[in-house]
């Protein structure tokens, strides 16, 4: 078959298809300028907090709490003059990455060997250090460094392709067979450069590997240089004396073939690729699969519905005795959805919570949208720390005008009043809400001293921001909103209310909402592993190709749930779809909260309140943000819907 031969729709899916697949395989537009160096120059090292990874024993992560690099306990050798903040975006300092300089001294092209890292002689660990130290390499903390903004990394072997890939972060120690936790004081840095410029005078930094070792014989020479034999005996610190060890690091540079734009290619490693395509391929053909089922089940009901309540109106206009129409097929009367045509578009309760709501997902809905469009299309780089985070705050913070139009056009048109309370709720529940159980979990990290704990004066800062942008953006949305003239509905709504009947068990208000949310979680499920493994093991995640394929199809799912609902609803004659409605679709959010305490169960194991109080508050936040998100699309489909179905049909 010839390409000429196919039609253009097929030939423009196929290739929409391969442009969404490519991001997958590490394509990016760098976020930073390249940064060369001349042989001899001095090349920076950062440190950054120290993380917990996942354990090599046991396959779970044993804490979620990051400590500061110099942190007392710790004993890490400081710089001359203290070590100096590096300046990081809004989205790192939130996401807790707490970048300082180092006395390490890393020199272009230069080798170095056994190089002694501190002023002085000795650092002296006592036994509450000692023990703070031994629990942390328990549970498998990571350093994390930065090299011309790579992180410094440990070099894998992917057991099932047997590629060779880099895993930012190195070991604090490692726990030996007898379960004696073992200190590494001495780190081999292993860096790769690239030569650019026309004539070969530049260096470019496209690698950074660092093989750390326990050194108990290691000690100091001079002020520069040092002993550091190897040993098959590694340093144990003791917790009931002091401990003396020495710092030390080796320096090796290696020229590398890698060019600087695709130096990342070999940190952004794809697990087991077959199963997100699997993944995206059975949830692609459910979606198809329930698309068509809802159509075609929608449609013919639908049209059958719509003809024989127009012949029966038709019929009853030439009634003139006033007794019962019965038409050709027997059926008397209207039946079914018809008849609540003068209770469906009734103000449900609480409609202004209900508009808030709206118009909170819905500003969530366009910065999600927009994000995830960014990051398919390369703008947002791993180079560029934070900026991701950075991206979501202030996208949010800049779309308030259309938080507050649509709660604003949502609240008129359901029938709300009290238009000031609208206007002065819409900016602040939800970003309340966000901001109380954000401050609320910091306060734990301010007790443990972590330095995943969120500055003070940075949360003011995001305060500051929200009340001089967000705010007066959804002041002027939702004035606009309430001056524009409210959604009529089709059909006039009754003075009494209708007597509802009873339903059946499914179309109870519990099955029914667990029903509904279930369909579009498995569109985003696998997807959603994946992202869980990145946030809470400080991985990136760079997979936005496959994100944004799941974030359509979960639009897609939630929608035609919601209308099934909706309709399943009114033919049983109950008009209260508003609240189903959203709260069905939202149920998508209650089974990521449960999906997180899954995850909890099977790959975290926390040994305190603290990080259980943490990974819980966080899961929770993260999922009634997803219960707002897919609320308000199940409230906005099923509203066209009925609107829809209703302005199709002859109502006297």
């Amino acid at each position: 078959m010839r390409l000429s031969d196919l039609s253009p729709a097929f030939t423009a899916a196929s290739l929409i298809l391969l442009w969404l697949a490519e991001p997958v395989y590490s394509f990016y537009l760098p976020g930073v300028a390249s940064t060369s160096y001349k042989l001899g120059a001095k090349v920076p090292l950062y440190v950054n907090a120290l993380t917990p990874a996942v354990s090599v024993e046991d396959d779970q992560l044993h804490s979620v709490i990051a400590f500061d690099y110099y942190h007392p306990a710790f004993r890490f050798c400081r710089p001359d003059g203290g070590p100096k903040w590096v300046r990081e975006s809004l989205g790192s300092i939130i996401f807790g990455d707490r970048i300082r300089t180092s006395s390490f001294d890393l020199n272009m092209g230069r080798n170095e060997t056994c190089k002694r890292l501190c002023t002085e002689n000795e650092r002296k660990f006592e036994k509450q250090s000692a023990r703070f130290v031994n629990r942390r390499i328990q549970q498998n903390y990571n350093i994390n460094w930065l090299v011309d903004g790579l992180p410094a990394a440990q070099q894998l072997q992917d057991t099932q392709t047997g590629e060779f890939f880099y895993n930012p972060g190195f070991p604090l120690g490692a726990v030996r067979e007898t379960g004696q936790p073992e200190l590494f004081n001495h780190y081999d840095i292993l860096i790769d450069f690239h030569k650019a410029g026309l004539r070969g005078e530049d260096y470019r930094v496209v690698g950074v590997l660092v093989q750390p070792s326990s050194r108990p014989g290691s000690k100091n020479i001079d002020d520069k240089t040092a002993e550091c034999p190897e040993s098959d005996n590694g340093i144990v610190l003791n917790e009931e004396g002091e401990t003396t060890v020495t710092w030390t690091y080796s320096v090796f540079w290696r020229e590398s073939p890698t060019v600087w734009a695709t130096r990342w290619d070999r940190y952004l490693h794809v697990f087991d690729p077959k199963i997100h395509w699997f993944s995206l391929i059975n949830s692609t053909i459910f979606v198809v699969f329930l698309v068509g089922m809802v159509s075609m089940i929608l449609l013919r009901a639908l049209r059958k519905d719509i003809a024989r309540y127009n012949r029966l109106d038709a019929f009853n206009l030439d009634d003139l005795t006033g007794g019962s129409a019965v038409n050709e097929d027997g059926v008397q009367e209207d039946s079914g959805w018809k008849l609540v045509h003068g209770d469906v578009f009734r103000p449900p309760r609480f409609p202004l919570l209900l508009s808030v709501l709206l118009g909170n997902g819905a500003q969530l809905f366009i910065m999600a949208g927009i994000t995830v469009a960014f990051a398919l299309l390369g703008f947002l780089s791993p180079s560029n720390r934070g900026f991701l985070s950075t991206v979501i705050l202030l996208l949010y913070t800049l779309f308030g005008f259309v938080g507050g139009y649509v709660s604003a056009r949502s609240y008129k048109t359901l029938g709300g009043e009290n238009w000031k309370l609208n206007i002065a709720s819409t900016p602040l529940f939800l970003p309340a809400i966000v901001f109380g159980v954000f401050f609320f979990l910091n306060l734990f990290l301010w007790a443990k001293n972590s330095s995943g704990a969120v500055p003070f004066t940075t949360m003011i800062a995001i305060v500051l921001i929200w009340f001089i942008i967000s705010v007066p953006l959804s002041v002027v949305g939702s004035w606009v909103g309430f001056k524009q003239r409210e959604y009529t509905p089709p059909t006039k709504t009754n003075q009494i209310p209708r007597q509802i009947p009873p339903c059946a068990t499914s179309l109870k208000p519990l099955p029914s909402l667990l029903l509904t949310g279930i369909l579009p979680f498995g569109a985003i499920f696998v997807e959603l592993y994946f992202i869980m493994t990145s946030l809470w093991t400080s991985k990136v995640y760079y997979m936005f190709g496959f994100l944004f394929i799941c974030y359509g199809l979960m639009i897609i799912t939630t929608a035609c749930t919601t209308i099934l609902l909706v309709y399943f609803m009114l033919c049983a004659e109950d008009y209260r779809w508003q609240w189903r409605a959203f709260l069905g679709a939202g149920m998508t959010g209650g089974y990521v909260f449960l999906n997180a305490l899954g995850f909890w169960a099977t790959r975290v194991r926390f040994g305190g309140l603290t990080g259980a109080v943490l990974y819980i508050g966080y899961s929770g936040l993260v999922g009634f943000l997803v219960f707002v998100l897919t609320g308000t699309i199940g409230f906005v489909a099923s509203y066209a819907f009925v609107h829809r179905i209703y302005g199709s049909i002859k109502v006297d």
